[in-house]
């Protein structure tokens, strides 16, 4: 895929996230534990995690979202974001 600015690179991370990450899956946020439903991507160009708890819901960045301890398919592509963003900063 053609990406050169920081904004196409960052659009292309968050289509091979969306389509290569198993949701949901269960992560711990705070103590607390949230389900991964789903990510998005902000109008100020943020990937984040949407997680529920109950019936409350919280927008997560990525780049924070603490991971499992047993990956979920496609986890591999938020740890190569994080690597990314890092380096482009």
């Amino acid at each position: 895929m053609d990406a050169y600015s920081d904004s196409e690179q960052r659009t292309a991370f968050y289509t091979v996230m969306e389509d290569s990450l198993a949701l949901p899956f269960t992560t711990q946020v705070l103590g607390m534990e949230m389900v991964v439903e789903r990510l998005d991507l902000t109008a100020d160009e943020q990937i984040v995690a949407v997680c529920r708890h109950g019936r409350t819901r919280q927008r997560v960045p990525i780049l924070y979202l603490p991971l499992p301890n047993a990956l979920t398919q496609g986890a591999e592509w938020i740890e190569a974001y994080r690597r990314w963003a890092e380096s482009a900063s």
